[in-house]
């Protein structure tokens, strides 16, 4: 088994990409070791000094580290537990997650909530997961659209920036509603 590793927009998370399905069809962040409860592969990785996020997706894994950490001191640990898990055939997921890739269930989807989806899923999300992220429908309320930002996309430096210049105009140039665009909990 080969596990390639690609380096993310942010420098605090790397992106791994083993070559097979991780989590078809869907997507879990966990940061904390308490939060993987469900995830032996998740579980493994926290168990790995310097890992502080493990964002399981549908064809790779992003792993966040503290900033005291080096990733060429990181990577052979992270690469063989990654590895060892694969081969093993060992569970992603034992037992499904509550709110591994909710989205708010309690707004029904007008058609504005609906475009604005459906612009997130087919245009944003694809581009963000290649930098070993993603992009989550929060919330719209009075013109306002809140996304929450996941995996790489989570602490990294870029994230406001491709909200704001990218997102946001994406969603107002056809969306006409749609006033801005925030980032959950950044108010």
């Amino acid at each position: 088994m080969f596990i390639q590793t690609e380096e993310t927009p942010n420098p605090a998370t790397l992106k791994f990409l083993p070559g097979q399905p991780v989590l078809p069809g869907k997507n879990l962040e966990f940061l904390s070791l308490e939060e993987a409860s469900s995830s032996p592969l998740a579980q493994i990785l926290f168990k790995i000094d310097g890992v502080i996020g493990v964002f399981l997706s549908e064809d790779f894994i992003s792993i966040t580290k503290d900033g005291s950490r080096e990733w060429a001191l990181m990577k052979p640990s992270l690469l063989g537990a990654i590895m060892e898990h694969f081969t093993a055939k060992r569970p992603i997921v034992i037992e499904a997650q509550k709110d591994g890739d909710s989205e708010s269930g309690d707004q029904e989807d007008d058609e504005i909530v609906s475009q604005i989806k459906e612009l997130l899923y087919t245009r944003v999300r694809p581009a963000v997961a290649q930098d070993g992220g993603d992009i989550v429908f929060e919330d719209f309320t009075d013109g306002i659209v809140t996304l929450q930002m996941r995996g790489a996309c989570a602490g990294c430096p870029s994230s406001s920036a491709t909200l704001k210049m990218g997102v946001e105009n994406l969603l107002r140039h056809y969306i006409p509603e749609v006033k801005e665009v925030r980032q959950s909990g950044m108010y």
